[in-house]
């Protein structure tokens, strides 16, 4: 493909409340066995784009590990292949990343180093399946500026968003970022399609300026001035950056098509494979409507919940509309209701909790092994 990538993967968001205090959302275990950037990643690579640029900023620390072999992605290669870029110090800049404008104008360098003429912008908390080469088409065939690539808001509230407007030829004329209210339900997806040279030239024009952030600075900005239309999808696209949205998407891998779409279906999702055993289900277990992954012990009851890898269950456990993330003990007789909780802890035998206005965050660091 006549592209490079770049994947926006530095943030933070107070909405993941607990859940973002050790790790970037980007790094966020999705479905199980994946993480989100996976799913960033996976289209870049089926989409035959060779050379992306990950930029990651903040508590970056398992999301770098994730990224440390590149070969998950087939991005082992000689020509092009993965850069993860973080903030770095040198005689003429000691910022970290003031948003995103500002990052790629940290690594503009590698932007004006690369022959392909076009570039993919995409942020690393999406999960979804697209082909790139489609948007590209379309960016080429209505000789656009900037490709945003657009789908219908299915939340009740869409002031997280970037909303737009379109007319009937798909040129975008407005574009509202996190209104209060909107009369449109069409939402930015954070994936843009730009010409490599226009978009160093914009990025230099925001440094000069001292501004920062691509949406505001460069989108909104020029949005009369540019030929900026829409790519508008339909399937499957949710944004995990709260913890309600995160809560759900992981729930919407419980719907057969949505598995179908995400696991059966051509092209596949890629992740960095761990080597733990297959799920042990025990005498007196019980498991309904539930993802369990790779390394599990199973004792107790699992009902409409997605358990991560390496987590075992006791005795006499029951677990109900719940995500259990990566290398959790859960002790005899607890009962988890509603709630997400927290890697690497160990929950007492025992213990209760249940989500009731909200979903409950647990987070619990006991000694595992007492003498």
């Amino acid at each position: 493909m006549r592209a490079l990538g770049i994947i926006l993967a530095g943030g933070n968001n107070n909405r993941m409340r607990e859940l973002s205090n050790k790790r970037a959302i980007a790094a966020m275990p999705v479905a199980g066995s994946y993480r989100s950037i996976d799913f960033a990643l996976s289209n870049m690579a089926n989409s035959h784009i060779q050379k992306v640029a990950v930029l990651t900023q903040y508590n970056a620390r398992s999301l770098n590990e994730h990224l440390s072999s590149s070969k998950w992605w087939d991005f082992g290669r000689k020509q092009g292949g993965l850069y993860v870029f973080t903030p770095t110090v040198t005689t003429g800049n000691s910022w970290w990343y003031r948003g995103t404008a500002d990052a790629i104008n940290q690594n503009l360098s590698w932007l004006k180093h690369s022959h392909e003429p076009y570039v993919v912008i995409a942020s690393g908390d999406g999960v979804y399946k697209l082909d790139y080469n489609k948007v590209l088409e379309y960016h080429i065939q209505k000789r656009a500026d900037i490709t945003v690539v657009c789908t219908e808001c299915r939340e009740a509230d869409p002031s997280r968003f970037g909303v737009i407007k379109m007319n009937e030829d798909f040129r975008i004329e407005e574009f509202e970022e996190k209104p209060m209210v909107s009369d449109s339900n069409i939402i930015s997806t954070g994936i843009y399609v730009i010409r490599r040279r226009q978009l160093i030239e914009m990025i230099e024009r925001c440094a000069q300026e001292d501004r920062h952030d691509f949406v505001k600075d460069i989108l909104i900005r020029y949005k009369n001035l540019k030929r900026i239309y829409g790519y508008k999808i339909d399937t499957y696209w949710s944004n995990i950056s709260t913890v309600e949205s995160y809560y759900k998407t992981n729930m919407d891998f419980l719907k057969p098509e949505v598995r179908k779409f995400f696991f059966e279906d051509y092209p596949g999702i890629y992740s960095k494979i761990d080597d733990f055993p297959p799920v042990k289900y025990n005498p007196g277990s019980m498991v309904k409507n539930s993802l369990v992954s790779s390394g599990c012990i199973i004792n107790g009851q699992v009902e409409n919940s997605v358990i991560f890898k390496d987590v075992y269950v006791g005795n006499n456990c029951v677990i109900k509309n719940s995500i259990v993330l990566n290398n959790v003990y859960l002790g005899d007789n607890t009962h988890i209701e509603n709630c997400i909780v927290e890697s690497r802890g160990t929950i007492k035998a025992d213990s209760y909790y249940c989500g009731e206005d909200e979903i409950k965050i647990v987070i619990e660091k006991n000694a595992r092994y007492v003498i």
